[in-house]
This record gives C-alpha cells, sequence and structure tokens, in this order.
C-alpha cells in the first residue's frame, strides 16, 4: 500500500504549522519557524494558485491520503447536496482511521491506520480492516476483545479527557469503545484549512 514516506518534521515546517498534532512538533516550529531546505528563510511572494495548491497539500497531508484518493473523495463531495467545501472535510471526518484518531485509541492518524489494518477494530461488532471505511451515524468501534490488552490503546487514551472529546463522538475508555454520533458540522472540525480554495482549484 503505497503511503508517504516524508520526514513529518519537515512537512510540518512546509506548512508552518502542527499539521500532525504531536506536541514535538509544536518544539519543533518554535526553533525552526521557517520551511526546510537551503532557501527556507526567504520571503516569497505566492500566487493565489500556490495558495490554491498549498491548502490542498496541507489537507491531503493532514488525513495522509494521497493524490488519487484525496481527488476522488472530492468528486464524491461534489455530488453530495450542500456545500463542497464542508462536505469534503466531513468526509474525511468520517473516515474509520481518522475516527479511532479522534477518539484517542490512537496518537497519530499513520497510527490508527496501522491498527485498522492489521485488524484490531470493529465497526457494530465486526472486524474492519479498510481505514476509508464511511462511518455512519451511531455506528459504534471497539478494539476487538483480544487486542484490549495492546499498551498502545491504553497509552493513547491516557491523554483523552471527556470534557476535550469531539461533539460527534463518545468514548468508553473503560471498554475501548467509541460511538459516531452523527457527521460533524464545518464549525466542529478542529483543522484549519480554507477549503474554499480547494474548491477554487479543482474547479479550475
Amino acid at each position: 500500500m503505497a503511503r508517504d514516506r516524508r520526514p513529518k518534521g519537515k512537512l510540518v515546517r512546509k506548512f508552518g504549522e502542527n499539521i500532525f498534532g504531536n506536541p514535538k512538533f509544536d518544539k519543533l516550529l518554535n526553533n525552526k519557524p521557517y520551511p526546510p531546505g537551503q532557501h527556507g528563510m526567504a520571503r516569497k511572494k505566492v500566487s493565489d494558485y500556490g495558495i490554491q495548491l498549498k491548502e490542498k497539500q496541507k489537507l491531503k497531508t493532514m488525513y495522509g491520503l494521497l493524490e488519487r484518493q484525496f481527488r476522488n473523495l472530492f468528486k464524491k463531495a461534489e455530488r453530495m447536496k450542500g456545500v463542497t467545501g464542508d462536505n469534503l472535510l466531513q468526509l474525511l471526518e468520517s473516515r474509520l482511521d481518522n475516527t479511532v484518531y479522534r477518539l484517542g485509541l490512537a496518537s497519530s492518524r499513520s497510527q490508527a491506520r496501522q491498527l485498522v489494518l492489521h485488524r484490531h477494530i470493529t465497526v457494530n461488532g465486526k472486524i474492519v480492516n479498510i481505514p476509508s471505511y464511511t462511518m455512519r451515524k451511531n455506528d459504534v468501534i471497539q478494539v476487538k476483545e483480544k487486542s484490549r490488552r495492546l499498551t498502545v490503546f491504553h497509552e493513547s487514551l491516557k491523554n483523552v479527557r471527556a470534557e476535550n472529546m469531539y461533539p460527534w463522538l463518545n468514548i468508553d475508555k473503560a471498554q475501548l469503545k467509541g460511538e459516531y454520533l452523527y457527521a460533524p458540522l464545518r464549525e466542529e472540525i478542529p483543522v484549519n484549512i480554507q477549503e474554499n480554495m480547494i474548491v477554487e482549484l479543482y474547479s479550475k
């Protein structure tokens, strides 16, 4: 399975923000608040196209998708009722790997993807090993019984606080179980993205 193998530290510096949510990258950005490379500190005027492209690359990298996957998801968002940009973010958030990450069962989306691929996660009682699986209202996600002793889940859940849980999700830490209550609204999705720029880019 193809995946982006570029160093995450360089990607964080490229976009100028901690797109992966790991606290170690906050320290990196404080020490090197400029893009990587020989000309990283030079100021460059960015065109409208450059801004649109950067927003697309940032969102794609944040959720760990390759270009073909991202384009197919955008086409699906276009076919849905409502605002295309909002639909796109909603589709990204409803992926199984992202939901496992948001619930706190994994410390990163890439780790969540691995856990799903390795058949540690069930949806409504059945093992699902497809990271892109689309969650639906009231779906129940749980770590399968044989995997519940794995340290990775318990270590990740240490950082989860009930008061900080996303409104469209519910977590039962004792049972390593969560529920996808509904598809989130745009204002509930905590990503620093100008999705309208991505829509403009693909509309050309």
